[in-house]
């Protein structure tokens, strides 16, 4: 008996494509524009605004549990939430506790590779070509939720700390994704590996653009707004999931890049 006759679930999250890669990198920035927006433009304040954001994931994350198949408009949901929560979770860390972002980044890959060794140790893989159960779907969030919040460390760092500026840390980021795209494409280094690698990488990406566009002219930004950033970030959004929801319904994937 097949996994998916056994749990009465087909696979549970997206297909990794070229399209999925685009709808992450976007809902990663408009993560980082909108935990912007709600802790520092709306005065909320990170540490409240972790506590409002986790909230919000658990609770798209239930439906999500609850789905018997892929449905875009939740699993993106769930993917923007954890980018969400995790830009004001790493802010707090890195600010209001003064942790900093190279030891706050520090601590959340080592919380990475925890959730991933524990996800190993429990199912012989970490591989997400399919999620077809309740423990490993946990063990794929769990993972996704830190690999979000060390992105925004990460991108921190990159702006912030390493001089390079956010053009600069957007660029550099960008050409450690391409490497990694062409790792896949002309390399037998494990898929496995590269999609964890990508996936963290595109986290910081999305970071420091989200930080290129709402940021002052005189601190390296494009000086456009947390609101506006995220109005138009999340109309892109929007119209790639119902993209991805059409074609799932019309029973056309995506080629793989």
């Amino acid at each position: 008996m097949s996994s998916e006759s056994a749990t009465g679930m087909g696979n549970k999250v997206a297909q990794v494509t070229l399209a999925f890669w685009i709808t992450k990198i976007c809902a990663t920035t408009l993560g980082e524009t909108g935990g912007d927006q709600l802790s520092i433009t709306m005065h909320v304040g990170y540490a409240l605004s972790s506590l409002i954001l986790i909230g919000l994931f658990l609770l798209i994350l239930v439906f999500q549990l609850g789905a018997r198949r892929f449905h875009p408009p939740i699993y993106w949901a769930v993917i923007l939430t954890t980018s969400t929560a995790g830009t004001t979770i790493s802010d707090f860390m890195d600010r209001t506790l003064a942790l900093g972002y190279a030891k706050g980044a520090t601590i959340l890959m080592i919380a990475l590779l925890l959730v991933l060794a524990t996800w190993h140790v429990s199912e012989k893989s970490i591989s997400v070509d399919r999620i077809r159960s309740r423990r490993v779907e946990l063990f794929y969030w769990a993972a996704i939720l830190v690999s979000n919040t060390l992105g925004t460390a990460l991108g921190d760092f990159l702006s912030d700390d390493s001089g390079l500026g956010f053009i600069g840390g957007a660029s550099l980021i960008g050409g450690l994704i391409l490497l990694a795209a062409w790792a896949y494409a002309f390399t037998r280094i494990n898929r496995t590996a590269l999609f964890w690698i990508a996936f963290v990488l595109t986290r910081p990406f999305g970071a420091t653009f989200g930080d290129l566009l709402t940021k002052p002219t005189n601190q390296g930004g494009l000086n456009l707004g947390t609101a506006g950033s995220s109005l138009v970030l999340g109309a892109v959004l929007v119209t790639l999931v119902i993209i991805s929801t059409i074609r799932q319904r019309r029973g056309v994937m995506p080629t793989e890049p």
